[in-house]
């Protein structure tokens, strides 16, 4: 069966592959992702309890002592989950200003900032921890205001924000495929963090055309997995890795089950 089949109804399923064995922790995504949708940065960054990043990299090792010690980064956007009934994803379900929506058309939770009130149940429900409490009115000192993008707006003191695939990206693409008479490419749709990858760690595409890398890639290896895919929120963000001991950490397993079988290309 297609990774696509196991979602919902919609023209696009847009999803993301990342190899954690080519990752390198660089962080590159990290930062390309603040540039590109105008993420502040605060007068202590060191603070991550209340500093912002919509794609955060995490380190795990395998718990081996040296010469034996395995390091894998974890790079972890918003997953953008469905569910197993449809839309009803964790944040959707409790958001009571419906600050944050499914979009049927596309897959991709969205985030509104103008009309969150700031409960923060959103925050609660997630279990990927993939959304940010914005504490502070953000600086941009020195003129950095003119780097702004004009495509994503800033967001003010007490809102959530999290991960959008750069849907303001997808606008543009549908925008120039209505004028072209044509369908979105491929190319024409790509977040910033995965044009940013210098290792080619990170594929994003749609995974209901057969023509799209990430589809390929996902039906080349079977291997594929997601992150505490047992809690049955049907994300569509997608791992690879050789390593078993990764996986384990993924999927939160217990040390006496039997882990599936990995086939990671």
């Amino acid at each position: 069966m297609a990774f696509a089949d196991k979602f919902g109804a919609g023209k696009h399923r847009f999803g993301m592959l990342i190899d954690l064995d080519k990752c390198t922790g660089c962080g590159a995504c990290t930062v390309a992702c603040m540039a590109e949708n105008n993420i502040g940065v605060n007068y202590d960054e060191t603070d991550k309890l209340r500093s912002i990043a919509w794609m955060r990299l995490y380190q795990v090792d395998n718990g081996k002592a040296f010469p034996e010690t395995e390091v894998a980064f974890f790079p972890r956007p918003c997953l953008h989950c469905e569910g197993e009934h449809g839309h009803h994803t964790p944040c959707v379900s409790v958001c009571p200003a419906t600050a944050t929506d499914y979009d049927e058309e596309t897959g991709i939770v969205s985030q509104i900032p103008t009309r969150c009130i700031g409960c923060r149940y959103c925050v609660a429900a997630c279990p990927y921890h993939a959304r940010s409490v914005n504490w502070f009115d953000v600086p941009w000192p020195g003129g950095m205001d003119r780097g702004l993008s004009p495509l994503v707006s800033p967001r003010m003191r007490g809102v959530v924000e999290k991960c959008t695939f750069c849907f303001h990206r997808y606008q543009q693409a549908k925008n120039k495929a209505f004028i072209d008479g044509g369908e979105i490419a491929e190319k024409d749709y790509q977040t910033a963090c995965t044009q940013a990858c210098p290792s080619g760690a990170i594929v994003f595409g749609d995974m209901r055309n057969p023509e799209h890398t990430i589809t390929k890639l996902l039906a080349a290896n079977p291997g594929a997995f997601r992150l505490l895919e047992r809690l049955g929120t049907n994300n569509k963000v997608f791992y690879l890795t050789k390593r078993d001991w990764v996986r384990r950490l993924a999927d939160n397993y217990l040390a006496h089950e039997k882990l599936p079988e990995v086939k990671a290309g």
